[in-house]
């Protein structure tokens, strides 16, 4: 039976004697998508070649724990019976094996190491009675969100009553692990979508754990170069937790540069205006934003020894945003807080 190295990493104290055979093949690496690597904790099934590869450093990804119900063909979204939404690294890699690999195999090889590695099975669709829409399930993976050497429409074209779908979860410390794979076997080659005879593997690696947040502090200079040329200025690097006030370590480098700003110019005074997204009704983020400008006034008085009278703290919720609400990345842009001269 072939075998899967998987989470090599996490194996080193639990299985230490498979290590010799858990190491990839030259010539299988060599055949890999250029810029195209296995996830560090995933090592790939033998004998097969990647694909299809794409990284994003965070991510939002729902994680199906129950049958396919359907697909949204506006939001181009699948829905499940359950599911998990989960954040963080999330590597997607399309596995080619060629020859005699079955869907049934791949599947079985990431099972039985999942639960090598203390993990277990969230869902398999090969055990469930329900799941009968395979062809829409197929169909409905976000090919174009992957760079491939094969045919976008390679998962989609396959032999769909070969398809099955397993997702896993493995805790960790730092963060669950969890991986979603999605196979499919083709009959013959195939000329049109570029495929081989053998098995596919549609392996997505969900790594968990919070965002770094990576906006650049605005320098004291900036700050009143934007207030003198347009009024106001926003800043995004004070951060708060969720639903709440009390301001992160990680914001005291925009903090110290808003009381350079004051300390350079005792004449300013400043409205403090919190901003938050649509999430949760009006008046609880009228009532949060507030307090959150509430909260960086307090901080510059008590830390930075600045007069109290130069600054008033306002709440303004999501009544002026400046991106969509519709998504997490505009949501981002509207969290914030702003300095507006008095």
């Amino acid at each position: 039976m072939r075998t899967l190295c998987f989470f090599a990493p996490l194996f080193r104290s639990i299985l230490p004697t498979v290590a010799g055979f858990l190491l990839l093949g030259a010539s299988a690496a060599a055949q890999d998508l250029p810029g195209a690597k296995d996830n560090p904790l995933l090592k790939r099934f033998a004998g097969s070649t990647i694909v299809g590869y794409d990284f994003k450093r965070f991510d939002e990804y729902v994680v199906p724990t129950g049958t396919f119900k359907g697909y949204d063909t506006t939001s181009r979204k699948r829905s499940w019976a359950s599911s998990v939404s989960v954040e963080g690294a999330v590597t997607r890699l399309w596995y080619e094996s060629a020859g005699d690999t079955s869907t049934a195999e791949l599947i079985r090889n990431y099972q039985n190491e999942v639960q090598a590695a203390g993990g277990s099975t969230l869902y398999d669709s090969g055990r469930d009675a329900d799941f009968k829409s395979r062809s829409c399930f197929l169909c409905t993976y976000s090919w174009n969100e992957i760079k491939t050497s094969r045919s976008t429409y390679t998962f989609s074209t396959a032999d769909v009553a070969t398809a099955r779908l397993a997702s896993f979860r493995i805790p960790r410390p730092q963060g669950d692990l969890y991986v979603v794979v999605e196979a499919v076997q083709w009959a013959a080659p195939s000329k049109d979508y570029k495929a081989v005879k053998g098995a596919y593997a549609a392996v997505d690696v969900i790594e968990v754990g919070a965002m770094k947040q990576n906006m650049v502090t605005v320098s004291a200079g900036d700050m009143s170069k934007a207030i003198a040329a347009t009024g106001r200025v926003a800043l995004y690097g004070i951060l708060f937790d969720t639903a709440k006030a009390d301001i992160k370590p990680e914001s005291k480098a925009a903090l110290d540069e808003i009381a350079k700003l004051l300390k350079a110019e005792p004449a300013l005074k400043l409205r403090v205006v919190g901003h938050t997204d649509n999430q949760g009704t009006l008046e609880s983020n009228i009532a949060l934003s507030k307090r959150r400008a509430e909260a960086v006034n307090a901080a510059l008085v008590g830390q930075y020894a600045i007069a109290a009278n130069r600054l008033a703290a306002y709440g303004v919720a999501d009544l002026a945003p400046v991106a969509s609400n519709a998504a997490e990345d505009g949501r981002a842009k509207n969290r914030r807080v702003e300095l507006v001269p008095q």
